[in-house]
């Protein structure tokens, strides 16, 4: 078989290698294929509502990438500069959870390129290559799909990381077994791998069986790697279709959706910056901090040689052990959650208090992660940094590091008032230490939720006891939403239809109707049943698209009960009405 690396991709031999110039076609394929089928990527949503953009997120945070690495390189560069500026970029411009995971393959392969060992995989220590090989793509792989599962705090199988672990592992073994393998071998037996891996997904997620799709991240991974057999075997790759039925004797349960809660189990956040270490001492740091807590985060760059740590625990000692045997910290913080406690309770227990006239503290910022005109609005007059999210639109890493910079704050608090927002905040916290800004993540599951939360906030407080309060207020308020099914049922089980009136209470469909005021009734109503003698606030914020008069008829339930109604025209898209009780 002939090297043929610089081949066009559309000729007739298979490239033996990747170069810098195979490299840059793999990107290119790759933007085209996810710009091409983010519609059908979005359209894989297990909630019947047009919210679903891993198709767009994906699409956006490859293309953003793209501009960033092409504008920082120009067109020539090496193999090593290319896939390394190329890494960094895809972090920075992630969206979504499902960027943010992917940007974590690309650093995988990055650090395959620089010659960065991989852990558990003897001989991966190398000098950086300008080729890279059928072993190294293995390799590329594998560590793509480590560093992926470790950059989610609770991964569940059925995922784009369960497609791209299926990769890694096919290739892996088939380097093993004949370590001359052509390339074009070890694409074919991946790509394979991931696409049975990806019509597995509805067996391993109820959300899916019952809606009666795959996975949309990991689609979005097979996308990446079709891209690459174009390249690699010079020839087009025909897909198949994506599987749209759930497979037959698949589980059903209930539908519900997963809530990202922030939780402060542990005393003490301990954070640190660690150096003089090596990714063998990371990875058994991660092991070690997990069990001793939770909320854990070691991100860094190899090459730099410097790791961000990250973790709630109750043994500081033990923590900071930790990190002594796997390197040099430094920069220590250590906070306990229960500092001055009594200094704010009696604020945060009564709900919505106005925020004591305690001196503003310029070392603490708030950043809010949001989208609907009104809604940013009202952050904004809270003294907020606010960067618009809304689907189709996430937020990117960067954007949020941005904001976080333009507190000018020490230490800032990012509040994710979007579902889909949680890792990206995450990453972008872990940047943010790196530049010695102390940043907390708090991520609700509605913007009810968010604005709970914002009424507590005070910058005259502490970080910690502050990060508390939000969480305590956020966790503390019932939430439900009205809004229309945009796609037909995808099993017997889903009793509504496309256009449809859902009511959604925390998550669940529990209401299904023909009126949206009608809807929106019986969900404040069953939010109220589930608060009981508790309620005190509802919190009405109508989107973009609420109908004139639904708010002032939803109201008239909590008047019914004599209590206080606050409405915002929220102007967010997809949901007409957010309804909280507190």
């Amino acid at each position: 078989m002939t090297t043929d690396a610089g081949a066009s991709g559309t000729g007739t031999r298979p490239t033996e290698a990747l170069d810098a110039g195979a490299a840059r076609r793999w990107a290119l394929v790759t933007r085209a294929a996810l710009s091409a089928h983010r519609g059908e990527l979005d359209a894989l949503n297990v909630f019947p509502v047009p919210d679903g953009d891993t198709g767009t997120n994906l699409s956006l945070t490859f293309d953003t990438a793209l501009e960033h690495t092409w504008a920082a390189l120009g067109e020539h560069s090496t193999l090593p500069q290319l896939v390394e500026e190329l890494a960094r970029a895809m972090l920075l411009s992630a969206r979504g959870n499902s960027g943010v995971i992917l940007s974590q393959v690309f650093r995988g392969l990055a650090d395959e390129v620089l010659g960065r060992p991989v852990v558990d995989l003897p001989g991966s220590d190398h000098p950086p290559v300008e080729l890279l090989d059928a072993v190294g793509l293995a390799r590329a792989l594998r560590r793509g799909s480590d560093l992926a599962w470790r950059s989610v705090f609770r991964p569940r199988e059925g995922t784009i990381l369960s497609v791209a672990e299926a990769a890694a592992v096919a290739a892996a073994e088939v380097v093993t077994q004949r370590p001359d393998v052509p390339l074009a071998v070890v694409v074919r037996t991946a790509l394979a791998s991931s696409r049975e891996a990806l019509a597995r997904t509805p067996e391993q997620l109820v959300e899916l069986a019952r809606a009666g799709v795959v996975d949309a991240g990991g689609a979005g991974f097979v996308l990446l790697l079709e891209a690459l057999a174009r390249v690699v075997l010079g020839e087009p790759v025909s897909a198949p279709a994506a599987p749209q039925a759930a497979p037959q004797g698949a589980p059903v349960a209930a539908f519900a959706l997963t809530a990202h809660e922030y939780t402060t189990g542990p005393a003490y956040e301990v954070m640190y910056l660690l150096e003089s270490s090596d990714e063998r001492a990371v990875g058994r740091l991660r092991e070690r901090l997990d069990a001793l807590g939770d909320s854990v985060l070691v991100v860094g760059d190899a090459a730099e040689g410097v790791w961000s740590v990250h973790a709630h625990v109750d043994d500081i000692g033990a923590a900071i052990e930790a990190g002594i045997d796997a390197g040099r910290p430094r920069s220590i913080h250590v906070t306990r959650f229960a500092d001055q406690i009594e200094d704010h309770h009696g604020a945060h227990l009564a709900a919505n208090a106005t925020p004591t006239a305690a001196a503003p503290r310029a070392d603490l910022g708030l950043v809010a992660g949001v989208g609907g005109d009104g809604l940013i609005e009202a952050f904004r007059a809270a003294g907020a940094v606010v960067v618009p999210s809304r689907p189709r639109r996430r937020a990117s890493v960067a954007q949020l590091l941005d904001a976080c910079r333009a507190t000018a704050a020490s230490e800032v608090i990012l509040l994710s008032a979007d579902a889909d927002l949680e890792l990206a905040a995450r990453a972008a916290a872990a940047a943010a230490a790196g530049e010695g800004i102390t940043v907390e993540v708090v991520a609700v599951s509605s913007p009810v939720q968010g604005l709970a939360a914002l009424a507590v906030f005070d910058p005259g407080h502490l970080l910690a006891p502050t990060v508390e309060a939000m969480a305590d207020a956020a966790a503390a308020t019932a939430y439900g939403a009205v809004t229309i099914a945009a796609r037909e049922p995808g099993s017997p089980q889903e009793v509504w239809r496309r256009g449809d009136i859902l009511g959604v209470v925390r998550g669940e469909i529990t209401h299904v109707g023909a009126d949206l005021a009608t809807i929106g009734r019986q969900v404040l109503r069953s939010l109220l049943q589930g608060v009981g003698s508790r309620a005190e606030v509802v919190t009405l914020v109508a989107g973009a698209d609420a109908p004139g008069g639904l708010v002032d008829t939803v109201a008239e339930v909590a008047a019914e009960q004599g209590l206080e109604t606050i409405t915002v025209d929220g102007g967010q898209p997809v949901i007409h009405l957010h309804i909280g009780v507190e």
